[in-house]
C-alpha cells in the first residue's frame, strides 16, 4: 500500500499554474546524468515486514547498557533510574513547548526552576540558565558571555586539554565577531594545562581563560592556581566540568569559577547515539543579564499561592532582536527534565556513591592495566572516572580485540591528536563491574 499525498488533479493545477505539461518536465534545470541518480533501494516492503527488517538492523548496535563500556571522551554510561524515564515520557511534558503562558505551564516551568536550583547548587554557583544544547555550545555561549560582559576585552584563552570537538564549536561560535581565542598547550610530558603560558595572555584584553574540571584526557586540573592568577589580572574564568564527578569533587564556584558549564548527559539521558543532550550553564548573580535563554522564578500569584513564571527572558524570542544575548531557540526542556528528575531521585548522597562507584572502577582498572606491564597510566596528577594509558598495544587492534568479546574499548588519541599515538583514554562508570574490567584487562594483556 503506497501512500500519495497528492491526486491526478492537484498534480494538474500545479502544472497549470507553473505552466508545465509534465511533472518530469519540472526536473529539467537538473543535469541529466543528476536528474534520477539510480538510489539502489530494496524491494519494498510492508510494514510489518519493514518493521523486522529495521529491528534485525538496529540489534547489531552496541551500547554501553548491554555491554560493558569503557568508552567515554564526553558520553559516559550511567544507569538511568526508571522513574526518569517515566516522567519525560509524560504527555504533559513529552508534547509541552515553550512556557510563553504560564497561567496554563505551571508544571514545565517548575521543572525549569527546580532544574536550575539543582544546577546552581551542584556547580557551586548563584544562578543557572534553563539549559542549553549540549556541553560544546554551552561552553561557546559560556564564553561569549564574559566577552559580552566585559566591554573591550575580546580574548578567550582556552586550553588544550579542553574537549577538542568542544574547541571546534568555539572557534565556529566566534567567527566574524572579532573575538581573538588562544589555545594555552599542554604542560611538556603531562596531560595538564601549562598555567605558565597563560601569564602572557593577562593583558587588558582578556575576556576569560578556560579549564576542564576534571579535562578532556581525565586530568583534575588546578582551578584554584588558575583562577587566583586570572582574577588578580582582571579576568573571568569559565570551567567546563562533569557532573557526576561534582557528586565527590569540590564545586567549581567554591574555587573561584565565574562561569561553569558541562554536558548534561550523565544525569539522566541515555547516550542515545549521540543526542539528543543538554548543556548546563551556571554562574555568578553579576552575570545573570548576559546570561543566554531564559531563566524561571518562583513568586505568589494573586491569591497569595506560589506560581513560576519566566522571570528573565533574554532570548531574542522574547525582546529585540538586536537586544539578545543569543539565538538559543529551545532550552532542551525533556532532557532537563530528565537531569531534574534524576538528581531529585539520587539526591546528594545517592550522586556521591555513583561518584564513589565509577572513582574506585576506574582506579581499579587503571591499577590492573599498570600490573600486566604493557600499559602505563600517563595522568601525572588525580583523575576521577577517566585517565589516559600509553602502551605497546595498537589500540585499533585491542578495540578490535575487546569487540569480539562483546566489550567496547577506549578512545584511541590519534584520533583526535597526532602527538599521542599509541595512547588510549579510557573511562569507568558504576555500569561496569570487576568482572568486566578483569575480562577488559585480561584481553588487553594478551592483546
Amino acid at each position: 500500500m503506497t501512500f500519495n499525498p497528492h491526486t491526478a488533479e492537484d498534480r494538474q493545477a500545479m502544472l497549470d499554474a507553473t505552466g508545465g505539461k509534465t511533472v518530469r518536465e519540472l526536473f529539467d534545470a537538473i543535469p541529466e546524468a543528476h536528474r534520477f541518480p539510480d538510489l539502489d533501494l530494496p524491494p519494498r516492503l510492508s510494514e510489518q515486514q519493514a518493521h523486522r527488517r529495521l529491528s534485525q538492523l538496529s540489534a547489531r548496535n552496541r551500547d554501553g547498557m548491554s555491554s560493558p563500556s569503557f568508552l567515554g571522551a564526553g558520553s559516559y554510561t550511567h544507569y538511568v533510574p526508571a522513574a526518569v524515564q517515566q516522567l519525560v515520557f509524560r504527555g504533559e511534558f513529552y508534547t509541552a513547548y515553550t512556557p510563553y503562558q504560564p497561567e496554563v505551564a505551571q508544571g514545565t516551568l517548575q521543572v525549569i526552576y527546580e532544574y536550575q536550583t539543582m544546577i546552581a547548587a551542584l556547580t557551586g554557583m548563584e544562578v543557572s540558565n534553563a539549559s542549553l544544547y549540549d556541553g560544546a555550545t554551552a561552553l561557546a555561549e559560556g564564553a561569549l558571555l564574559t566577552v559580552s560582559t566585559r566591554r573591550g576585552k575580546n580574548k578567550v584563552v582556552v586550553s588544550e586539554a579542553i574537549h577538542p570537538y568542544y574547541r571546534q564549536v568555539l572557534d565556529t561560535y566566534v567567527t566574524g565577531i572579532g573575538v581573538e581565542v588562544v589555545t594555552i598547550p599542554l604542560e611538556s610530558g603531562k596531560l595538564t594545562t601549562d598555567l605558565g603560558a597563560i601569564d602572557q595572555h593577562l593583558d587588558d584584553s582578556l575576556a576569560c581563560v578556560i579549564v576542564g574540571y576534571p579535562n578532556f584526557y581525565g586530568s583534575i586540573e588546578d582551578v584554584k592556581a588558575v583562577t587566583d592568577k586570572v582574577h588578580e589580572a582582571g579576568g573571568m574564568v569559565l570551567v567546563s566540568t562533569y557532573p557526576t564527578a561534582l557528586g565527590l569533587l569540590k564545586p567549581p564556584g567554591e574555587l573561584g569559577a565565574d562561569v561553569v558549564t558541562a554536558e548534561g548527559q550523565p544525569l539522566g539521558t541515555g547516550q542515545n547515539y549521540g543526542g539528543p543532550v543538554v548543556g548546563l550553564l551556571a554562574t555568578r548573580q553579576s552575570l545573570v543579564r548576559q546570561m543566554p535563554g531564559r531563566l524561571a522564578g518562583m513568586t505568589t500569584d494573586s491569591e497569595g499561592k506560589r506560581g513560576y513564571v519566566l522571570a528573565l527572558q533574554t532570548r531574542e524570542q522574547h525582546i529585540r532582536r538586536e537586544k539578545a544575548t543569543s539565538n538559543i531557540c529551545t532550552n532542551q526542556g525533556l532532557m532537563a527534565l530528565a537531569a531534574t528528575t534524576y538528581l531529585a531521585t539520587m539526591g546528594p548522597s545517592g550522586l556521591r556513591q555513583v561518584a564513589e562507584i565509577c572513582y574506585q572502577n576506574a582506579h581499579y582498572l587503571a591499577s590492573e592495566l599498570e600490573k600486566t606491564g604493557r600499559f602505563e597510566v600517563v595522568n601525572q596528577v588525580p583523575f576521577f572516572n577517566e585517565f589516559t594509558v600509553r602502551s605497546d598495544v595498537d589500540p585499533a587492534e585491542l578495540n578490535a580485540r575487546l569487540s569480539e568479546a562483546g566489550i567496547i574499548g577506549g578512545l584511541d588519541l590519534a584520533r583526535v591528536n597526532g602527538d599521542l599515538s599509541g595512547h588510549i583514554l579510557l573511562s569507568a562508570t558504576e555500569t561496569v563491574g570487576k568482572n568486566d574490567i578483569d575480562e577488559f584487562v585480561r584481553i588487553a594483556a594478551t592483546a
